[in-house]
């Protein structure tokens, strides 16, 4: 995605594109010239919002694009990316009538993304020139950990296994001078994180908990915990096939935390960065671990498991209570942890859970800005009592409030392990998109960490 943008100090060799309404084509035509006039009447093009047109010059060669933008604030500002795979190969430019242009060039290279793996397509090159004052190196931060999280998804399982997740973290961390270190098997047990162990146990690929830092030792700890279920079969409660399908994506918080992670380590951000990853596959095999089990915990409450396919706070619950021990100054957690949060806000619209007043006043602000759509919810205390237990310091799932406040309940679930730290945030993320929309090509999708890097940015770079 990165690619198709370049800088250019002269942009005059490339396609200008021309954002118009219905209200300022005809003077927009009026500057054009009568050739391109005609070819707007002739394709009864009206300056429609997300219409778009290739008009002439007067020789006869493309003069411009024009695309039909929406008045007012109801403006999409990734709309442009809705054109991106129709127009000629060639190089454009964006010219006048874009309300933010940044925000506009962006969309033209998120949607530009596919996913090429397994497949052979030609390289079709638009390519959008940049000039002027336009943050380009940070938009290109911004692309390649979307492409990170993206790729990572899209991946299927039997490419993505736990130590493939782990050896990308490694990866990434190793790029950018970090390091880590990555606990595996029965060492699971041996240095303390038996849910983990336990969710893992049953996969012929061992279990494993990655654990990675960056950035100087004393600088403000940010610590980035994902959920790293490669797949997810349910378990010995067994998920029906239609279920099954995608659950590739359900390590979609670990690919969003490190596409976080490599934009903060890009930046250069002055924070002491840390990612914990439990990267495990919830199989089937004879040592599943099994509904009304009593698992122990890193943070020492017993853990009555209630269904084996909410297996995801499990190994949440442990990451968290490590990154607890030390007190972050910010602790993020992203999970596909619920489909109760897609039948509340649909695939579009995370919700995000936090006690930091301040914290979830700055997300929603940030998330509005960077067109990284989020909506808080509540951690309702009073439906704690549906996690209650008669055999062990608590339920995992919701097992006596009739299975309401799924997402809620797994975010209450969650804070039982977070005691230490004031700014915590979980993130109950979809990680796909299911209908192709300007900006967000079907497939895996990088949700929040735009605006977190935006928040990481803003609370912390002032402090260098």
């Amino acid at each position: 995605m990165r690619e198709c943008l370049v800088r250019k100090s002269d942009i005059s060799a490339s396609t200008a594109i021309i954002a118009v309404t219905e209200a300022t084509l005809p003077e927009v035509l009026a500057g054009l010239g009568a050739a391109a006039a005609n070819w707007c009447a002739l394709n009864a093009f009206t300056g429609k919002a997300s219409s778009f047109l290739l008009v002439p010059g007067e020789g006869g060669e493309g003069a411009a694009v024009l695309f039909g933008v929406e008045e007012g604030d109801a403006a999409n500002p990734f709309a442009l990316g809705g054109l991106v795979k129709s127009l000629p190969e060639g190089d454009y430019h964006l010219a006048d009538g874009f309300p933010d242009a940044e925000q506009a060039a962006l969309g033209f290279a998120l949607s530009a993304y596919s996913f090429t793996r397994y497949v052979e397509q030609p390289d079709k090159k638009r390519r959008l020139a940049i000039g002027g004052e336009t943050g380009l190196d940070r938009l290109r931060i911004i692309l390649d950990g979307v492409r990170l999280a993206r790729d990572l998804i899209n991946t299927p399982a039997n490419d993505m296994g736990p130590e493939e997740l782990a050896t990308a973290i490694s990866d990434t961390f190793a790029a950018h001078g970090g390091s880590g270190r990555v606990i595996v098997g029965e060492d699971l047990l041996e240095q303390n994180f038996p849910m983990v162990h336990a969710v893992g146990r049953a996969s012929s690929r061992a279990p494993r908990l990655a654990d990675f830092t960056w950035g100087a030792e004393d600088a403000p700890k940010v610590t980035l915990v994902g959920k790293g279920v490669i797949f997810d079969t349910g378990g010995l409660n067994l998920k029906p096939g239609s279920s099954m399908a995608l659950m590739k994506k359900d390590m979609g918080g670990a690919a969003n935390v490190l596409g976080l992670a490599s934009m903060i380590m890009a930046a250069k951000l002055p924070v002491r960065l840390r990612v914990i990853v439990p990267c495990v596959e919830n199989a089937v095999s004879g040592n599943s671990f099994r509904p009304g089990d009593i698992l122990s915990s890193r943070k020492g409450l017993s853990v009555e498991i209630g269904n084996t396919d909410a297996e995801g706070r499990l190994v949440l619950g442990d990451a968290l209570a490590l990154a607890d021990e030390e007190s972050p100054d910010l602790l993020i957690d992203m999970a596909t942890l619920t489909g109760a949060a897609r039948v509340a806000l649909g695939p579009d619209l995370p919700p995000y859970y936090t006690h930091d007043e301040e914290l979830a006043e700055d997300i929603a602000v940030m998330a509005e800005a960077a067109n990284d759509p989020l909506w808080r919810m509540p951690l309702w205390q009073p439906y704690m009592k549906y996690l209650d237990s008669k055999v062990a310091d608590l339920n995992h799932i919701n097992t006596i409030g009739a299975g309401f406040a799924g997402s809620v309940t797994a975010a209450l679930f969650l804070s039982r392990f977070v005691e230490n730290t004031q700014s915590w945030a979980h993130f109950d993320i979809f990680g796909w998109t299911p209908i192709e929309k300007p900006g967000k090509p079907a497939g895996g999708e990088a949700q929040a960490i735009r605006c977190l890097f935006d928040l990481v940015t803003e609370r912390f770079e002032a402090k260098k």
